[in-house]
């Protein structure tokens, strides 16, 4: 029998998600950092074996929106919930449930799908008497069809945690190619590998601040080569000297870091040139929102 279906990763921010779905499908579908709200779309991770096909979805993190953007993720991250056939609900093992924890857990009782709970970041707790604590702490407030203590970031307990799922998975067909590692058009993961670099050498406020737009996505004719054109976009004229850098510093290291991944992606060499523009609190922007590829209603 061949098993099929979508998996919803969801939690608060910087609880794991992308490097849990990462990790799960063995390969790298969604970007990664250490800062919370890195995930602002649903990104789909697929993971295909001979008996089963897991198409796991990873979800923006549940916060208290600040903006418009923060709305849209949120209301992203929810939508998903009775979309597909299993939930995993990430938590933080290493901290105690937080009212964050206990939101999501109350919004999971209006939902009919199975949830299991993934106690993520074991690798920071120590003691079995510690781990079983932090069960029984989430089990007061939703009855979980499993539990598992994983950690993503070393890849530890993720054999069981990944056995499960498919069990719990009804009869289906493969939906996706069997070397199809997500469904995002090119130009989406293209802007995202730049934001992660973005996220990941930036300080403060700024990378949270930041859109990526590719405008070009093309191969060169007759040369193996990728051209890339695209637009970074800042909600202020500060933000903008920031990612360009003293002298142009900055950008170009984004530049650089994000034409190494570039290339490893395409195979191919990257000439990759970015702008950088101001768009007026587009986080705010209904307009600018849409335009960047953030819509509610998808």
């Amino acid at each position: 029998m061949h098993r099929s279906g979508f998996v919803a990763l969801v939690g608060r921010p910087n609880v794991g998600k992308s490097t849990l779905m990462n990790a799960l499908i063995g390969e790298k579908a969604a970007i990664i950092s250490d800062k919370p709200q890195t995930t602002r779309n649903r990104i789909r991770g697929i993971l295909t074996l001979e008996e089963a096909q897991v198409i796991f979805i990873d979800t923006p993190g549940i916060h208290r929106p600040k903006h418009k953007l923060g709305s849209y993720m949120v209301e992203s991250a929810l939508n998903t919930l009775n979309e597909v056939d299993l939930v995993l609900f990430l938590v933080d093992l290493s901290t105690a449930p937080g009212k964050g924890d206990r939101y999501i857990a109350n919004i999971l009782r209006d939902i009919k799908t199975p949830v299991f709970l993934v106690l993520n970041k074991a690798d920071l707790v120590s003691g079995e008497e510690n781990i079983r604590q932090q069960e029984e702490n989430y089990r007061l407030a939703f009855p979980f069809a499993n539990v598992y203590a994983v950690s993503a970031l070393k890849q530890q307990n993720l054999k069981r945690l990944k056995e499960s799922i498919i069990a719990e998975l009804p009869e289906g067909p493969q939906y996706y190619p069997p070397d199809m590692i997500t469904d995002c058009p090119e130009r989406f993961i293209v802007a995202e590998l730049i934001r992660e670099k973005m996220i990941n050498l930036l300080r403060d406020e700024v990378p949270f601040a930041v859109a990526v737009e590719v405008e070009e996505l093309s191969q060169r004719q007759d040369k193996d080569i990728v051209d890339i054109r695209a637009v970074i976009y800042t909600e202020r004229d500060s933000q903008k000297g920031i990612v360009i850098g003293k002298h142009g510093q900055m950008l170009k290291k984004i530049g650089q870091q994000s034409r190494i991944e570039l290339e490893n992606l395409f195979g191919n060499k990257v000439f990759l040139a970015l702008w950088v523009k101001v768009k007026k609190d587009w986080r705010n922007q209904e307009r600018a929102l849409q335009e960047l590829g953030y819509r509610s209603d998808i």
